[in-house]
């Protein structure tokens, strides 16, 4: 055998090692004998896992994990030659993927040999590039060396003809013609991206069961200061491609023990924000004023009055949509402030707003002590706000406020003649028309003029 470079002496230990431990976990407790050690002769391993090596195949798209029983063509795709998009695909993965193989489960330890690092690159790439030196450690006959590092590195290689198969999922798309045409449909397969599901298990387990993200929750759930956020994944399921052998679906698949995790499939949510624009004002009225759409009612409620109209039905119909408008407003204004932000948020110490507005706004406050009312751990505030929030008469309060912002309004477009007949009108008009967050039947407060 010619002399080894010491790069090729690295790659001819690298590959004797493994084959060695392979040898050691195959006889354990057993005695050795010429026949075992016979088969875990260098070249003769080498030999039989080159022989091998077709019956699996390096994959990033994975047939089986539609259903086990399909047979067709699994594909191997690289991430970063796909089309870019908005959405999340495996072109998120970009040149760092983890590549999945499928096939014979039996020579799965082939597919281990080539994983081995060597000058920080797989043994599989090297044998891709041909490389001298991991050819010179292979065999001295130059010519097998090649042979073996030509079948190695087809692991990844793609069927000569691509198939499906019935149990695989399959889409008639009519591309042209009419629908009655069946030569104008085309048949797309939609494939199932191992590569993808394997970086999402791995960023789903390091979030459930990383110290790192244990940590940071726990100080989290402790109100303690932490210097990082932490990551947390709800309302998962798992499911399992396999059964009791998920080996036979891909070797990802049986490193991960068949789990394969689906995210919550919910309804679209507001984004929460913190609440910074109703903190440190004496009344959520302020901010009424800017909410969409608003503005523009007030102005044609005022230059309708203003233009001192006849008191006739056309006129009270008139006044009674813009009323209304108006009170459907104040109740988007409340659900989009309970939908924004996490309950609670009214405990902020610069949350100045009177106690009747922080229900109104927040009552989500209330739920952990509704379910425990004597649990020792809710605050003399928070039993307090909930006791308000039950027994007391809030919604008149805010009903009231919302009435002197109405005519404060008016006063300021030019109306003087407004007073306690339209408070009461305003106050009864926002009882009617918001959408309270606890059912309580409710009448307009008959005086309190601001």
């Amino acid at each position: 055998m010619p002399e080894l470079t010491d790069r090729g002496k690295d790659f001819r230990a690298a590959i004797a090692g493994f084959i060695q431990a392979r040898r050691e976990a195959k006889l354990k407790s057993k005695d050795e004998d010429a026949d075992t050690a016979s088969k875990y002769d260098y070249d003769t391993w080498l030999a039989d896992a080159a022989r091998r090596v077709g019956q699996i195949q390096a994959v990033t798209h994975v047939l089986k994990a539609t259903h086990p029983d399909a047979r067709g063509s699994s594909l191997h795709v690289r991430p970063d030659t796909l089309p870019r998009h908005a959405e999340i695909g495996s072109h998120v993965l970009g040149a760092d993927f983890a590549e999945d193989v499928v096939g014979n489960a039996a020579a799965l330890d082939v597919y281990k040999l080539l994983k081995l690092e060597v000058d920080g690159r797989r043994l599989l790439d090297w044998m891709q590039d041909g490389d001298t030196d991991l050819r010179s450690a292979l065999h001295a006959d130059s010519t097998l060396a090649a042979d073996w590092m030509a079948a190695f590195g087809g692991l990844v290689r793609t069927d000569a003809a691509l198939g499906s198969h019935e149990a695989a999922k399959q889409v008639y798309w009519l591309a042209e013609g009419e629908p009655t045409d069946d030569a104008g449909y085309h048949l797309l397969q939609p494939m199932f991206s191992s590569s993808l599901a394997q970086a999402a298990h791995a960023e789903i387990q390091e979030a459930r069961f990383g110290e790192e993200n244990k940590i940071a929750r726990q100080a989290f759930r402790g109100r303690d200061a932490h210097e990082s956020a932490y990551r947390d994944y709800r309302n998962l399921v798992a499911r399992k491609l396999g059964g009791t052998k998920p080996q036979n679906i891909s070797q990802l698949n049986s490193e991960r023990g068949g789990i394969n995790y689906l995210l919550a499939s919910l309804p679209p949510s507001w984004d929460v924000e913190h609440p910074q624009k109703l903190l440190r004002i004496g009344s959520a009225m302020e901010r009424l004023t800017w909410f969409k759409g608003v503005r523009g009612n007030v102005r044609r409620l005022a230059e309708f009055l203003l233009g001192d109209p006849p008191a006739n039905d056309r006129t009270r119909e008139t006044r009674r949509r813009i009323e209304q408008e108006l009170g459907t407003q104040l109740a988007l204004y409340a659900a989009e402030t309970w939908a924004r932000f996490e309950p609670g948020w009214t405990r902020d110490e610069q949350c100045t707003l009177p106690l009747h507005q922080k229900i109104w706004l927040d009552p989500g406050r209330t739920e952990e002590i509704a379910q425990d009312p004597l649990d020792p751990a809710h605050s003399d505030d928070d039993r307090d706000f909930h006791a308000a929030f039950v027994f007391g008469n809030w919604p008149d309060q805010v009903a009231g406020d919302f009435a002197n912002w109405v005519n404060e309004r008016l006063r300021e477009a030019g109306l003087t003649n407004v007073g306690d007949a339209e408070y009461g009108h305003w106050a009864k008009q926002a009882i009617v028309e918001a959408a309270w967050p606890v059912p309580v039947q409710r009448r307009a407060p008959k005086g309190g003029q601001a």
